[in-house]
C-alpha cells in the first residue's frame, strides 16, 4: 500500500443517517420496475449494477484496513447475482453482468489509486475506462455493436410484452367489472392500446438512447454503493456523499454538451447523429441534477423531496397523470436551464456573498 494510500483510507466514524439514504435505494430499486421505465431503461434489475459496486468498495476498505468480512459477504453478494438466471434472454442478460463486473472493476481501480479524486469524478473515470474495455471487446470479440442493439431491442419488446400480457390478462379474467368500468368511464376503454403504443414509443427511444441511460444508471449505482459502504465500514475511501443542494462538478463539462449540440444539429455529422443524441441525454441530464441541487439550495429543507415525491404519486392517478407529466417535463427544462446557467453564474456561491 503506498503512503498517499494509507494517509488517506485511515478508519473513521462511519457516516450517519440512513433514511434519505434508503429512500434513494428504494426510488433505484423499485422505480425502474414501472412500466414506462422498465419499456425504456437498459436495465431494469438495478440490483445487477448496485451490488458488485458496493462489493469493490468493500473490497478497497478492506485493502485499507478494513474488516474482511463484510468484503467477504457483498463479494459471495456480487458472485450470487453474476450466476443468478433471470427472465432476461441469455445474451441480454450477459451483456448486464458483463457491464456491471466491467463497471465495479473499473471504479475499485480508481478508488485504490486516485484517493485525492472526490466521487464523482472517480465515477466519470470509471465510466470512461469501463466504456473503453467495453468498446475494445467488442471490437475484438464476437458480440458487435448492432448485436448489442438488438439484444436491447428485444429485451424491451420482451418487456413491453409481459406489460401487456398482465393488463389484458387482467381484463380477461375480470370482463364483467372491466365493462362496468369502461360504462362509467368510456375514456378508460382506449387504455390498454394506449399504453401499448406508448411503450413502443419509449421502447424505441430506449433502444437508440441506451449507453448515455446506461450510463446515468451506471453513476447513480456507484454514488449510492459510496453512500452504503461508508454506512456499513469505518475505512473511508473519501470524502463523504454530499447532498443534492451542494452537487457541482467541473465547468469544462460543458464541452460534452457542446459537442452534442454540434453533432446533432450540423449537416456533415449527419452519421453520428446518434452519438450527438446520446452526448445530449447523458450531459443534459448532469446539468438537470446540478440544476435540482441549485433549487434544493434556495428551497426550504425537504421540500423538493416531498414536491417529486408527490409528483411521482400523481402519476399512478390517471386524472392527474398528465398534469403531473406536465409539471416534471417544466421542471426538467427549468433545472436544466439553472444547472447550465449555473457554469457561469454560481448562484450559490452569490446567495452566500449576500448573505
Amino acid at each position: 500500500m503506498t503512503d498517499a494510500t494509507s494517509a488517506v483510507l485511515v478508519p473513521a466514524r462511519s457516516e450517519r443517517g440512513w433514511g434519505k439514504l434508503l429512500f434513494a435505494l428504494a426510488a433505484f430499486l423499485i422505480l425502474p420496475t414501472v412500466p414506462q421505465l422498465r419499456a425504456l431503461l437498459p436495465v431494469e434489475r438495478t440490483v445487477v449494477l448496485l451490488v458488485p459496486a458496493l462489493a469493490a468498495c468493500c473490497l478497497v476498505g478492506w485493502w485499507a484496513g478494513g474488516k474482511l468480512l463484510t468484503a467477504v459477504v457483498w463479494v459471495g453478494l456480487a458472485v450470487l447475482l453474476a450466476v443468478q438466471k433471470s427472465a432476461s434472454p441469455d445474451t441480454f442478460q450477459n451483456l448486464a453482468r458483463g457491464w456491471s463486473l466491467l463497471l465495479a472493476g473499473a471504479f475499485g481501480l480508481v478508488c485504490l489509486f486516485g484517493v485525492r479524486r472526490p466521487l464523482f469524478a472517480r465515477a466519470l473515470v470509471a465510466l470512461g475506462v469501463a466504456l473503453v474495455l467495453a468498446v475494445m471487446m467488442s471490437a475484438l470479440g464476437p458480440v458487435t455493436p448492432a448485436h448489442v442493439q438488438r439484444a436491447i431491442g428485444s429485451e424491451l419488446a420482451r418487456r413491453n410484452g409481459e406489460t401487456m400480457g398482465l393488463i389484458n390478462g387482467f381484463i380477461q379474467q375480470h370482463p364483467v367489472e372491466w365493462n362496468d368500468l369502461i360504462r362509467k368511464v368510456p375514456s378508460m376503454g382506449t387504455v390498454p392500446a394506449e399504453t401499448e403504443k406508448q411503450l413502443a414509443t419509449l421502447s424505441l427511444a430506449g433502444a437508440g438512447l441506451y449507453p448515455a441511460l446506461l450510463a446515468l444508471e451506471s453513476i447513480l449505482a456507484l454514488a449510492l454503493a459510496w453512500a452504503m459502504y461508508h454506512r456499513l465500514s469505518r475505512a473511508r475511501l473519501g470524502n463523504p456523499l454530499q447532498p443534492l443542494r451542494e452537487f457541482r462538478f467541473n465547468d469544462q463539462l460543458v464541452w460534452g454538451l457542446i459537442t452534442g449540440l454540434t453533432i446533432v444539429f450540423l449537416p456533415t455529422l449527419q452519421s453520428f447523429r446518434g452519438l450527438g443524441r446520446n452526448l445530449l441525454l447523458f450531459f443534459g441530464a448532469l446539468y438537470a441534477i446540478r440544476g435540482l441541487g441549485v433549487l434544493a439550495w434556495f428551497l426550504a429543507p425537504g421540500a423538493l423531496v416531498m414536491g417529486l415525491t408527490v409528483g411521482f404519486a400523481m402519476l399512478w392517478l390517471p386524472v392527474l397523470q398528465f398534469f403531473s407529466a406536465l409539471g416534471f417535463l417544466l421542471l426538467g427544462i427549468a433545472a436544466f436551464g439553472l444547472g447550465l446557467g449555473d457554469t457561469w453564474a454560481d448562484w450559490r456561491r452569490r446567495a452566500r456573498s449576500t448573505s
